[in-house]
């Protein structure tokens, strides 16, 4: 089953394995996607994880499918109070671009809401870095929406430390409620040395030690790699291409031959949860039995060796 950990230095709880909707209602249909979500919930999973983008790159979409289908289905099922809901606000969308000014955060705000169907929104993240505009101009609209009650907590994502730290510092200033948790793309393999992405985060050592000092929960973003794992047979993704990733990988399949009957991608999610801070693995998959094998990865055993 899955277990909870904290949201920040807070005492929320919410699952130790959150739940990725991006293709739900575009490359998914709602039956697939809704058996996928009776099969996390079924298994103690309550936090769902989607954004105002989710899919706009696909041919059709206006990157607003996901969060309406979770609006459709949460409608249908009556289950909007069993679960956490976090959606974001800052990348780029069909009919509106990237940015973190106030007007762009409370208009999302409101459209997301709407598509959703709630009246608020547990956790919202700014998706990515906005630094065209003064952090103390997004941080007070996020509180606004905070204190009119339509969010509940705020959360960062694809941020470097020291801009969440100096965004940490101006809501030190303003006295309220900080950003509680920090999404970046992590996975067992290292990134290849490139040039940096400002808009693609991905969490590194320094990320860890700072989460782990600050008290801050950390979400893990594209963790499997769209499945490299369970076929090493395909070329390494190109994020990760490189010959200092082949003892790693190495490594990984001998310990999964040890433990037997278990996956690679059961061994990365499990070695994630084992982390010095707190990550929180956003898994999905195309189809109930993805899901089913990744939740099973708490079930996986693993000394500190």
């Amino acid at each position: 089953m899955i277990g909870t950990v904290p949201l920040g230095q807070t005492e929320v709880k919410v699952s130790e394995l959150a739940l990725g909707t991006m293709y739900m209602g575009s490359r998914l249909d709602d039956d697939v996607s809704e058996a996928i979500i009776d099969v996390y919930m079924a298994n103690g999973g309550f936090f769902l994880d989607t954004a105002n983008n989710y899919a706009h790159w696909l041919e059709g979409c206006d990157g607003s499918e996901s969060e309406r289908f979770l609006g459709r289905w949460m409608k249908r099922s009556g289950k909007r109070s069993q679960v956490f809901l976090a959606t974001k606000v800052g990348f780029d969308k069909r009919g509106g671009g990237r940015g973190l000014r106030a007007e762009q955060i409370i208009e999302n705000c409101e459209n997301s809401l709407r598509h959703l169907q709630t009246d608020v929104i547990d956790l919202y993240y700014a998706h990515t870095d906005d630094r065209s505009t003064p952090l103390e101009e997004s941080l007070e609209a996020f509180d606004r929406l905070r204190r009119q009650g339509k969010v509940r907590y705020l959360g960062a994502s694809n941020y470097t430390p020291w801009r969440m730290e100096e965004a940490l510092h101006v809501f030190a200033r303003m006295n309220v409620q900080p950003y509680l948790c920090l999404q970046e793309r992590f996975t067992y393999l290292r990134p290849r040395p490139v040039k940096m992405d400002r808009f693609h985060i991905d969490l590194s050592d320094d990320v860890m030690d700072y989460a782990q000092a600050r008290g801050l929960t950390l979400l893990a973003y594209s963790p499997l790699l769209q499945g490299f794992y369970n076929d090493t047979s395909r070329p390494i993704p190109p994020l990760c291409r490189g010959d200092f990733n082949q003892d790693r990988l190495t490594a990984l399949c001998e310990v999964a031959k040890e433990l037997g009957n278990v996956s690679l991608n059961q061994l990365v999610l499990k070695w994630m949860r084992l982390q010095p801070a707190t990550v929180i693995p956003l898994i999905s998959g195309d189809n109930p039995r993805q899901i089913e094998e990744n939740i099973r990865s708490l079930e996986v055993s693993l000394t500190p060796e």
